[in-house]
């Protein structure tokens, strides 16, 4: 299930963050102003989230598998205007990674963006080494359409990506969809 994040999540969101810090740690952004700049809580950023989410900007889901929380997929930068497109950012504990839940996820939020958020493009920018993201991708059929060297500052520095997208007008139904398909038809 995907819902939206809210202030009540703190407890799980800690917990799988704490029991995955090891496993996520090469794939996570970082403030290369180093970890004091980090927020003052999970709360804080939390209702930051939720003000951009208001303002159209972010949308952050969580992902939830047996009821409990399993991860997040998080739309950021929206832009609108001539443009209209974003990026989709994840992650998932480790102890469901595996499933296919994730390829899911990514698929039903694309699918929400490109119907109620009425967005044109989605792309997903992975890291090349990160096998895992980069089967997601796989998987959704997105192509590839760069490459950005030093793109992200991740796990402690700026970290090479590979860039993902689709756009709306490639995607016939709905992405969910194009992934249950035995035969995908993603060229």
């Amino acid at each position: 299930m995907l819902r939206p994040l809210v202030v009540a999540d703190a407890d799980p969101w800690q917990d799988v963050r704490a029991r995955n810090a090891d496993w996520l740690r090469p794939w996570d952004a970082t403030n290369p102003a180093g970890p004091s700049a980090r927020p003052a809580s999970y709360a804080a950023v939390v209702r930051r989230m939720r003000r951009q989410a208001k303002a159209g900007l972010v949308l952050p889901f969580v992902v939830e598998v047996d009821g409990r929380f399993a991860g997040q997929v998080t739309v950021n930068n929206v832009v609108r205007g001539s443009a209209q497109w974003a990026s989709v950012g994840y992650w998932l504990d480790q102890a469901v990674a595996g499933r296919g839940l994730m390829p899911r996820a990514v698929a039903m939020v694309i699918d929400h963006c490109f119907t109620a958020v009425a967005l044109h493009r989605v792309e997903v920018c992975v890291r090349p080494e990160n096998t895992n993201s980069l089967r997601v991708v796989e998987k959704l059929g997105l192509r590839e359409v760069g490459y950005a060297p030093r793109f992200l500052h991740i796990d402690g520095d700026w970290r090479d990506h590979r860039i993902f997208a689709v756009t709306v007008d490639e995607v016939a139904g709905s992405m969910v969809a194009r992934l249950a398909s035995p035969h995908p038809s993603h060229e």
